[in-house]
């Protein structure tokens, strides 16, 4: 049975997944956009971890652990760099990745930014600019890597 306390961030953590998140995506007053830090991406991150608070909680553990806990007295560059290197490791970091970079562009602020309407993708759509076909070719001629159910192999 699980406790409140597994399901829910420490103040602590929020504090540095903060940090974490102003650093891979911070403020641009330039192009009106807030940073993944912002009070509200921060409130929709935390309630929407579902089932990647595990990982995202041992991200930020592990984030805290390789900086001793100072991630944030770091310099800029010494933080992009060590969540560049932690997030290419997949796992835990590229979940806690994910997590942030699909909170954080689906904020109206962030949306209209970009010139996109705030709003659910359905029941209208979004316009996606048509591509190169051709480059599915070499997966259409790929052998199946599957197993065929239907054929009785159950």
């Amino acid at each position: 049975m699980s406790s409140a306390a597994d399901t829910a961030f420490s103040d602590a953590e929020i504090r540095a997944l903060r940090d974490i998140a102003g650093t891979m995506i911070p403020a641009d007053a330039k192009l009106g956009v807030p940073g993944a830090d912002d009070p509200a991406i921060m409130a929709d991150v935390v309630k929407s971890l579902g089932r990647d608070l595990a990982p995202v909680r041992e991200a930020v553990a592990a984030i805290g652990a390789k900086t001793n806990g100072a991630f944030a007295s770091m310099d800029v560059d010494s933080r992009e760099k060590l969540l560049t290197e932690y997030i290419a490791g997949g796992g835990a970091g590229a979940v806690l990745a994910r997590v942030l970079l699909g909170v954080y562009y689906r904020d109206d602020r962030v949306l209209l930014s970009l010139g996109m309407e705030p709003r659910a993708p359905f029941p209208k759509g979004h316009v996606v600019e048509q591509g190169d076909w051709s480059l599915l070719d070499p997966v259409r001629k790929r052998a199946p890597f599957w197993r065929d159910d239907r054929a009785g192999g159950r």
